[in-house]
């Protein structure tokens, strides 16, 4: 019997490690191992650029704790696919990425597409390797080591370089070596020693608060982390990404009073999260100069970094799970609140005084803009056609069933949206992330489609997304449509990155006019600025034009059937929603020590 080529030895190396999906984008000479791998019964997603794969590989490894396999041409696919491996480092999401490469008989000589990504990629990932001789098991093993790596201790990617000649021609057969299953790490707990000077900290404090990161999310940690805040009535303060590990709905959510909360708190339990520009570095006036840090992370080398008040109070090293549960026994019997609500009038906290007074300001201001009819003539705004959206769904299903996943990308689409869709259950919310990433929209709405609808349809799609932050990957709504993905896109429409210049389509040709001749000036306002998109563009075309359902919106009422129709769909749907261009706004971001003093 011939030896088999190496795209059949690839394939059954990940086959061995339950790999049921593979993102990426064929060409010479990764086809093959695409071809072996779905022969296999792995499904291949292919997209339109790798850039889209490499983050949908990402965001997969968040949402099932288990990694990402993204599969790369060499060379420029490799380039591109830099972008989610970039993401994995920063959002510590476990991705294996697999690049072909020019055949070794022909490396320093240029060969097609020669590029030595081992070199280039070893400071951006974990581990960057190519396996030692073209043998089965040596490709083997350097793919379970990569996949290991990437998942065991702080996530993130890997990578493993595949020359043509290791891919496509027979390779050695080698004694087959019995090898261990690759699966999760046995988690590590606190000592005891570390646990009660966490408990005797947080019981000191006379405004403590808890932050839920990401991390806790992708630990899975949601059943500990609410017998926690439910048991001790401690106040919580969710990261984007940390919404749904404890309700939203919950009463000692401080989401409404969140400037408030962090201002005011004396000890902060900081729960796979970090200091980093999402939570303003821990530093004055944001938070108080004397703010104690309780940290616990699974990751060593994340304790104490970014935080601009120096160590941490107190760091843990742990799984947050195990670590909360064993903070749950240790404070058993007392409660930060008399009452499980920052709104208990009963309540003698300066604290949850504070923190109700803001969140019922906050709410009461929100909800005057989310409630206020669109005037006659006028479009819509962010909150105004968010408010829509969400009623409309909520009908349909509320936030208890978890029955919608929601992806939010574009900087006011994210910003605002983040507010106005509670969640009840964690990793349902995905947005731009630590990296703040533009383009990961319809990648993460892949991702999460795979995550949760194979094999069995359980979760409605929605994605949120800015019109610029639509542009990045655009044509991934043929890829969805492809592998029957009925994803529900609405693209808020304001002819701009952040903002337009004019609701008036004359004025924007004007303008447009001008600056195309060289006329006009920024001072003046006279001419488009640099981040004007095409007026009222037709992004709804964008679903048509692949046999999807398109739908073009400028009234309330449209919106609210267009989000009814669009959530029945069985196919993927494009809702265009014209609103406000937002010109005469100035805009603001709470993580920038400069502020912005000119009108975007």
């Amino acid at each position: 019997m011939s030896n088999p080529i190496g795209a059949t030895v690839i394939a059954q190396a990940l086959q061995q490690l339950d790999v049921n999906i593979i993102f990426g984008l064929v060409g010479l000479p990764v086809t093959d191992i695409a071809e072996q791998a779905i022969d296999l019964g792995i499904r291949f997603i292919g997209f339109r650029n790798e850039q889209a794969a490499s983050y949908a590989a990402t965001a997969y490894g968040f949402l099932t704790g288990k990694p990402g396999v993204c599969l790369l041409v060499g060379g420029p696919g490799v380039i591109h696919g830099m972008a989610g491996i970039a993401n994995a480092s920063a959002n510590a999401w476990p991705t294996l990425f697999l690049g072909g490469s020019s055949e070794t008989s022909l490396w320093t000589k240029g060969g097609f597409q020669e590029m030595d990504a081992i070199t280039l990629l070893t400071p951006h990932t974990k581990r960057a390797i190519r396996p030692h001789t073209n043998t089965a098991d040596a490709i083997t093993s350097a793919i379970h080591d990569a996949y290991r790596i990437c998942w065991y201790g702080r996530p993130g990617p890997t990578f493993v370089d595949l020359p043509t000649d290791f891919i496509m021609t027979p390779v050695k057969s080698t004694k087959s070596i019995s090898r261990p299953p690759v699966s999760a790490l046995s988690k590590p707990i606190a000592s005891f020693e570390v646990v009660a000077a966490a408990t005797k900290l947080l019981k000191s404090a006379t405004a403590p608060l808890v932050i839920i990161g990401k991390g806790a999310a992708y630990a899975q940690a949601e059943q500990p982390i609410r017998a926690l805040i439910n048991g001790s009535h401690l106040p919580f303060l969710p990261t984007p990404m940390g919404k749904g590990v404890v309700p939203d709905s919950h009463p000692l959510n401080t989401s409404s009073a969140r400037s408030v909360a962090l201002r005011e708190a004396d000890v902060v339990l900081l729960l796979g999260a970090r200091l980093n520009w999402i939570l303003h570095h821990a530093a004055a006036p944001k938070y108080r100069k004397d703010v104690k840090i309780i940290q616990v992370d699974i990751s060593p080398e994340e304790l104490g970094r970014s935080n601009s008040i120096g160590e941490p109070a107190l760091s843990i090293f742990g799984d947050i799970g195990l670590v909360v549960d064993q903070l749950t026994t240790s404070l058993a019997g007392w409660k930060a609140f008399p009452s499980s609500s920052i709104h208990a009038s009963t309540s003698n906290s300066t604290f949850a005084q504070k923190l109700s007074n803001s969140a019922s300001k906050n709410e009461t201001a929100a909800h005057k803009l989310a409630s206020s009819p669109t005037q006659p003539g006028k479009p819509l705004t962010f909150e105004r056609a968010f408010h829509i959206i969400k009623q409309t769904l909520h009908s349909i299903s509320g936030p208890e069933n978890g029955d919608v996943v929601y992806i939010g990308e574009g900087s006011q689409t994210m910003d605002i949206s983040r507010s106005i869709f509670p969640l009840d259950h964690p990793r349902q919310k995905l947005d731009a992330g630590t990296y703040a990433t533009m383009g990961v929209g319809l990648a993460y709405c892949i991702a999460a489609w795979s995550a949760y609808n194979l094999p069995r349809k359980t979760k409605k799609l929605v994605a949120l997304e800015g019109d610029s932050a639509l542009g990045f990957a655009a044509m991934e709504i043929e890829t969805m449509h492809r592998h029957e993905m009925d994803v529900l896109v609405f693209c808020m429409n304001n002819s701009g990155i952040y903002s337009g210049d004019t609701a008036d389509k004359a004025d924007w040709e004007a303008k447009q006019q001008r600056l195309l001749n060289g006329s006009g000036s920024s001072k003046s306002r006279d001419r488009l600025k640099s981040s004007s998109l095409m007026h009222e563009a037709r992004y709804e075309q964008l679903a048509t034009m692949v046999g999807g359902r398109g739908i073009f919106v400028r009234t309330e009422q449209e919106l609210e059937s267009a989000t009814r129709e669009g959530y029945a769909e069985g196919r993927v749907t494009v809702v265009n929603v014209i609103i406000e261009p937002g010109n005469d706004k100035n805009m603001s971001f709470a993580w920038m020590d400069t502020k912005a003093k000119s009108k975007m």
